[in-house]
Order: C-alpha cells, then sequence, then structure tokens
C-alpha cells in the first residue's frame, strides 16, 4: 500500500492510496487541475482511479469532486446523509458513479480494505477511514472536534496516521475571527487543537515507528513547525520517544507529500 497527502490545510484537502490493483482518492478538496497536477508530481495518473470517498460535504473537501469524477468516470462513495448535501455542490453525476459508503461498513476495493467510521464535526454526518492490505494498516482522521475512546479504538494499530492538528489555541484566539467562528472551531464538532491532537495520539500510539502526519492545519492560525514541537513535547512527556518510536512528517496546503509505501 502506498500513499500521499496531495493536499492538506483550510484551502483545501486530498489525499492518494494505491496497491498494485487499485487506486482512490480521499476528497478532492482543491481543483480537478490541481489534482491531476498533484497526482503526476507522484508518478501516478487520475485515469488509474478507481473511487473517490467523501468524509464530508465542506468545500475544502469536495471543489474537484464533480470535475474528476466526470473527467475520469470515476465513482464517488458517501453515505446518505452526506449524498444530500453533495447534490447542488457538485454538478451532475451519473447515476451509476453515485455509490453509497455508510457509517461502520466495510467495503472491498480489489485488494484493499476500507473501513469507515464517524466522527464529531459540525457537517451531515462525517465519517474518517482505515486502510487494509496484507498486514498493512493506515488510519485517516481529520475534522474532528474531539478524539472519542471509540475513535481511538478504530484507528489505533496502524503503521501510518494522517491525523488533524489544526490550530494554536492561543493564536485562534487572537486571532481576527469573529467570535462565532471562534466557538465553532474550538467546540466539539469543529477542529483539532495540537495540544489536543498530542494528547490523543499518546492514548493510541504503540511506539512502533509509526508516521503521523500532521493534517488539516489552518494557514491562519497554525504553523507546521509549531504543530510539531507541541505534539512532539506531549508525546515526549508520555514517554514516546519522537523519532525512534514516533515519525512526526508534514504535510503542505499546495504541493503533495512523497509516495510513502506500507
Amino acid at each position: 500500500m502506498r500513499f500521499s497527502v496531495l493536499a492538506s490545510g483550510s484551502t483545501g484537502n486530498a489525499i492518494y492510496i494505491e496497491t498494485d490493483r487499485t487506486a482512490l482518492l480521499i476528497d478532492v478538496g482543491i481543483t480537478g487541475k490541481q489534482a491531476e497536477a498533484a497526482l503526476e508530481e507522484i508518478g501516478a495518473k487520475a485515469a488509474n482511479l478507481k473511487a473517490i470517498l467523501v468524509t464530508h460535504e465542506h468545500v475544502d473537501h469536495i471543489k474537484g469532486i464533480g470535475v474528476m469524477a466526470r473527467r475520469y468516470n470515476i465513482p464517488i462513495y458517501a453515505n446518505p446523509k452526506t449524498w444530500a448535501e453533495l447534490d447542488g455542490q457538485i454538478g451532475a453525476i451519473q447515476e451509476h458513479q453515485r455509490r453509497f459508503f455508510e457509517v461502520g461498513e466495510i467495503r472491498e476495493f480489489e485488494d484493499l480494505t476500507v473501513e469507515s467510521f464517524g466522527i464529531s464535526h459540525d457537517a451531515a454526518e462525517p465519517m474518517g477511514f482505515c486502510f487494509f492490505h496484507g498486514n498493512k494498516k493506515l488510519s485517516v482522521a481529520t475534522d474532528l472536534g474531539y478524539v472519542s475512546d471509540r475513535i481511538k479504538e478504530t484507528i489505533r494499530g496502524a503503521d501510518a496516521y494522517i491525523f488533524e492538528a489544526n490550530h494554536d489555541v492561543e493564536m485562534l484566539r487572537m486571532s481576527q475571527y469573529p467570535w462565532s467562528i471562534k466557538r465553532r472551531i474550538l467546540s466539539d464538532v469543529g477542529h483539532l487543537s495540537n495540544e489536543a491532537a498530542g494528547e490523543a495520539l499518546s492514548d493510541f500510539l504503540q511506539g512502533r515507528a509509526e508516521r503521523v502526519f500532521l493534517a488539516h492545519l489552518s494557514k491562519e492560525n497554525n504553523m507546521m513547525e509549531l504543530a510539531r514541537l507541541t505534539v512532539k513535547n506531549i508525546l515526549e512527556e508520555k514517554g514516546l520517544s519522537v523519532g525512534d518510536d514516533v515519525h512526526l512528517r508534514e504535510t503542505y496546503p499546495h504541493r503533495p507529500t512523497r509516495l510513502e509505501e506500507l
């Protein structure tokens, strides 16, 4: 199993996953042109995509879904409540491309097994995903107001995590955002702070040299070095060595990470 975070942040999110037999995207929150360029940069081809999985309907996750689906005849998988919100936002989609993926369901895409799980966010019915290939596991969890024990148990045991570290709490509080938006981000249906990310990770990481990709950073209220330092300090306070037990990796808003293999 190989993967790349094509784009991550408040300006748009997309993740690519492939095996020798299949390839898919999780969200396309960037333009179709940007998605194609990012795929080309990592040596992947949009024409080989077999599915687009949708976490939720916010624009930074769906901006290019319709374009990519129509251009390459790719089926789109989302739960019914998310589909109800997608209709009217992503343009006309052929009936055979409209597929349902319920919360808690497990689906097979050739040699890739995918398990969905519910998350806490202010969307219709947002989801995260775990991917299994052979004895390897990748867990994807962003747009989290908080991390429940159920989510921790579901994503635990992965070889790599794409995990939200959205904001620094003090930067957000000092920002020029209206208080209503600050309250939403800080709420249980908002986004995960650097501190909350570190605390949650310390609860389920096992110190097996897992790779953790810090994702969905706010452009205005975070910096990658600050997110990395905050998470690193918390993990090391909990007895995990960053660099040995855990490898922290960066993601980028406008370029893909290199194609990683598990």
